[in-house]
């Protein structure tokens, strides 16, 4: 649905016939060809040209919408002349794939006449196909030195680079690296200084014996003990990068020889590498394992790995059909990321030495951005000058509350704000507790609901406790000294259920009793609900949002409204309120004083905000675990404007008019 610019224009795919499984392709368009970034690389493609063989796909979109585009999709593939096909039973061509692995194809036209042969793009080198011909560097003048071994590297892991502060130079796969050092020839005559002649560039060195009486000395550059008369190494660059790329490893056997010579440096000489993709099965055949074809490979925007070394989970961008066996590894190397699909290889590491790497896609184009915390690793041991064993990254911290009786709060009647959602959410609930031998009381004044309708004891999943009382403060604490539950769910029930949440928190209920508060603790739920507190805490992670001011008197409203970075209209939003109940637009002080009037007696403080009408309005539903392990159940784009709310707009889901960037860029905050 998304990315599908990038797609076609990562050399990863070249040689590929890509179909597209998402049923609608084609929605927002293509971005303009010619716009740069302040590097010199195409600002919204992955290489300066459609690399893919061709494109399948089940519906096409000939009318897109969106800001940035400059014309369709079909427009695009014809101006390069890459052959592309619609109204293709794209699941039935899935499920082919899927029973029978990776295949051979073409595209043929009807009434073409002959027979095709099959073309193998494995056979090719496509490696070479795609690399740069002659070095090139980007971000000039940067502090530091990074190697990058063109593979068909994407336009975006040289951003990631220069952005962190790299000075990139690309050069074409088969790179003598050993040519990257400045070559010296020591003399030494039982002196206490020996003079060192670069033979590279005209540099005199000047290094000190360690022993006036025998011949050697140490070099002030790399700090290695050398003998007489002996040549030296000095790195021109603080890092080695090997990129992505297409097809069979095997065939770049010079570049797998010429990076194991650089793994085997000596100590003095350790400078961090990093591969991604083709980097880490190229990697992966220095270090001494083989590579082999997988049946089916790993493509697509969601596949899962997992860090050995913290047991985190990430969902990933991937492409590729070849694997390494991480079995057959020396003990100098050890696994760092496995596939939780097939239990592939998706890393390695070494076990003393700045040596790592990932076989999906960090660089976050297309696909999750959830990795891109390796770049700052790999940066960061470089700036450092770290030499020893990659330090780990974010670790799976998740505490398993010990809790026998739980007491959940249930939805309540339907209305907006605590709807049918939350119905179904309680009862999902109950079902989970039910299934881990937890005891459950339900509280719900709603005999309607899917929560309560099973009160014969058909359900298994029915909980043990139902009261029929109102959701109140008072009425909890009753039901807590009654039944004595070790834990409460809050977030169940919808708007009311977190406020009396939040008043028995503020009262000390929970303390005195010995709750314990399950899923969003208390303290979270009054950072959302204080619309002053919430604009703090994403002020803290610098997130972007609107000027607002939060007041508690309609005076203070129109002070507020009045300031230059707000202005009429103006957005007033009620504080802990259902479904936006007291909240709207105000197009004139008259309006603010009569809409402040009537929020300020359903809540005791509202925020107003400088408007958006007439914005785009996309919303994520995002569920976090324990571990902090985040995913994107759906996104939803309202067919209005900002301006009209959401429980009158007509909501698509998933959104149709967003590019891979804006998408992952929201997925991303809706996780930060």
């Amino acid at each position: 649905m998304v990315g599908y610019v990038e797609t076609l224009t990562d050399p990863s795919y070249r040689g590929q016939i890509v179909c597209l499984t998402y049923p609608l392709i084609g929605n927002y368009g293509v971005p303009d060809r010619n716009v740069l970034d302040d590097i010199g690389l195409p600002t919204h493609f992955e290489s300066d040209k459609i690399q893919v063989a061709g494109l399948i796909v089940q519906e096409y979109s000939g009318d897109y919408s969106h800001w940035n585009a400059s014309s369709s999709l079909g427009a695009w593939l014809k101006e390069q002349g890459v052959p592309a096909i619609t109204g293709v039973d794209t699941r039935l061509l899935t499920k082919r794939i899927r029973d029978k692995g990776a295949m051979l194809g073409r595209l043929e036209v009807d009434g073409a006449g002959g027979e095709l042969a099959m073309q193998d793009p494995n056979t090719r080198n496509l490696v070479d196909e795609v690399s740069i011909k002659a070095p090139k560097v980007y971000g000039a003048g940067n502090p530091h030195k990074v190697l990058a071994v063109d593979c068909g590297m994407k336009n975006h892991i040289v951003r990631e680079l220069v952005q962190r502060g790299a000075e990139v130079k690309v050069v074409p796969w088969d790179h003598d690296l050993a040519s990257e050092r400045d070559w010296c020839v020591c003399f030494l005559r039982h002196a206490s200084v020996a003079v060192c002649l670069c033979l590279v560039c005209p540099r005199v060195l000047t290094w000190t014996a360690v022993d006036a009486h025998l011949d050697v000395v140490v070099c002030p550059c790399c700090a290695v003990l050398c003998c007489a008369v002996l040549c030296c190494a000095l790195l021109r660059y603080d890092g080695l990068f090997i990129s992505n790329g297409p097809g069979d490893p095997a065939k770049c056997e010079k570049l797998v020889m010429n990076l194991r010579g650089e793994l085997q440096v000596p100590d003095a000489d350790v400078k961090p590498v990093f591969g991604i993709c083709m980097g880490n099965l190229i990697t992966g055949l220095a270090a001494g394992a083989p590579s082999g074809k997988l049946k089916f490979g790993n493509r697509g925007h969601n596949q899962p790995v997992i860090d050995e070394r913290t047991n985190q989970a990430y969902v990933t961008s991937q492409n590729h059909g070849f694997a390494i066996d991480a079995s057959k590894l020396s003990s100098e190397w050890e696994p760092l990321f496995t596939n939780c699909n097939d239990s592939t290889n998706e890393g390695i590491m070494h076990t003393t030495r700045p040596y790592f790497t990932a076989q999906f896609h960090p660089e976050a184009t297309g696909g999750p951005e959830d990795t891109r915390f390796l770049f700052d690793t790999f940066m960061d041991m470089i700036k450092t000058g770290h030499q020893g064993r990659v330090p780990s990254g974010p670790s799976a911290v998740s505490h398993r509350p010990n809790v026998s009786k739980v007491l959940v709060l249930g939805s309540g009647g339907l209305s907006i704000g605590q709807a049918g959602e939350f119905d179904y959410s309680g009862s999902q609930a109950v079902k989970a507790l039910k299934e881990e031998g937890v005891k459950t009381v339900l509280v719900n004044p709603n005999i309607a609901s899917v929560q309560t309708n099973e009160m014969d004891h058909r359900s298994e999943h029915q909980a043990d406790t139902v009261y029929f009382m109102p959701v109140t403060a008072d009425f909890i604490t009753e039901i807590i000294k009654r039944e004595k539950p070790d834990g409460i769910l809050c977030s169940m029930g919808g708007q009311t259920a977190l406020n009396v949440g939040v008043e028995l928190y503020q009262r000390g209920v929970f303390e005195e009793h010995g709750v314990q508060v399950l899923g969003t603790p208390i303290d979270v739920v009054m950072a959302t609900e204080d619309r002053d507190l919430f604009s703090e805490k994403l002020h803290e992670i610098n997130e972007k949002l609107a000027a607002s001011v939060a007041v508690s008197t309609v005076d203070e409203a129109v002070r507020a409204a009045q300031r230059p970075d707000i202005g009429f209209p103006c957005m007033v939003r009620s504080a802990y309120a259902l479904g936006g109940l007291g909240s709207g637009i105000c197009k004139d002080e008259a309006a603010l004083r009569a809409m402040a009037k009537q929020s300020l007696t359903l809540s005791p403080q509202i925020l107003v905000e400088k408007s958006m009408l007439g914005w785009k309005e996309v919303e994520y539903e995002v569920v976090r675990d324990a571990a902090n392990n985040c995913v994107t159940v759906c996104n939803m784009e309202n067919f209005d404007a900002l301006g009209v709310h959401t429980g009158e707009s007509v909501v698509i889901a998933p959104s149709q008019t967003l590019s891979d960037k804006e998408y992952h860029m929201l997925r991303t905050t809706g996780c930060v």
